[in-house]
């Protein structure tokens, strides 16, 4: 939080500089009473993060304050308020509160690490490999290389991110990393995804199924985003990860 905060300077600086000029708010979104939201503020305030916007709602979900805010990004440790956000078109995972620290040492570069299918891509090709195995997968990909696959629900985040990076500041910069399960020759219809919608990312990993706990561990990502809770378990391990509850791999619960 405090590295995207420190994204503010830029408006800080500016001579017609206010709140909603600023390119980055942390809005605090708590099951917490209102009461317990005068500690919550005062610990921001403590740890030297300037959150000025909240609510609390008693018990209830707060999900549904997330369109009004127009947010690019919720997280929380309630699946059902993930799940929640995730159907109403908000960019959402499930926090891992177990997971390792972020490191240390990239302190002016906030760094962001995402699975492509089912989180950046839509699960279309997911749905193929569950349903018929790699050979079919691999083929599909390959038949369908110059086409590009869907919006993921991590697209508008990703997007949000290439726009911070390229306003840009000599004291903080956005580094993105796209880590998958894929490898060739299905890597080439994700890269021309990300042309297709002119987001670039500074690193791609295709792993062929390697265990990505250990490649993120190298990248040190202040945070990693996947679907499949056996990945973000490898990946917690190391750093900081949250499950995006979406796609062929999360199934709904029945009511």
């Amino acid at each position: 939080m405090k590295k995207l905060l420190a994204f503010n300077q830029i408006a800080a600086n500016s001579n017609t500089a206010s709140v909603n000029s600023q390119p980055v708010e942390v809005v605090i979104l708590s099951r917490n009473d209102p009461v317990s939201g005068m500690r919550v503020f005062r610990s921001a305030q403590h740890y030297g993060l300037p959150i000025q916007r909240g609510s609390f709602t008693r018990g209830q979900s707060p999900w549904r304050y997330l369109k009004p805010l127009h947010a690019n990004l919720f997280l929380s440790t309630h699946l059902s308020d993930v799940r929640a956000a995730l159907d109403a078109g908000v960019p959402a995972a499930q926090v891992y509160p177990q997971s390792a620290h972020a490191g240390d040492a990239y302190p002016h570069e906030v760094r962001i690490a995402f699975d492509g299918d089912a989180v950046l891509f839509s699960d279309e090709a997911e749905r193929v490999y569950q349903a018929e195995g790699l050979s079919a997968f691999q083929k599909h990909e390959s038949d369908k290389a110059q086409q590009p696959l869907l919006a993921g629900p991590f697209k508008p985040l990703l997007t949000a991110l290439q726009r911070l990076q390229k306003a840009g500041t000599p004291s903080m910069r956005i580094r993105t990393a796209l880590v998958t399960a894929r490898s060739a020759p299905a890597h080439e219809r994700a890269i021309r995804t990300l042309m297709n919608w002119n987001i670039e990312v500074d690193e791609a990993m295709f792993l062929g199924g390697l265990p990505k706990g250990e490649f993120l561990r190298e990248f040190e990502p202040d945070f990693f985003f996947d679907d499949q809770t056996g990945h973000v378990d490898s990946a917690s391990r190391h750093v900081p990860s949250g499950h995006v509850a979406s796609g062929v791999s999360n199934p709904n619960p029945a009511p």
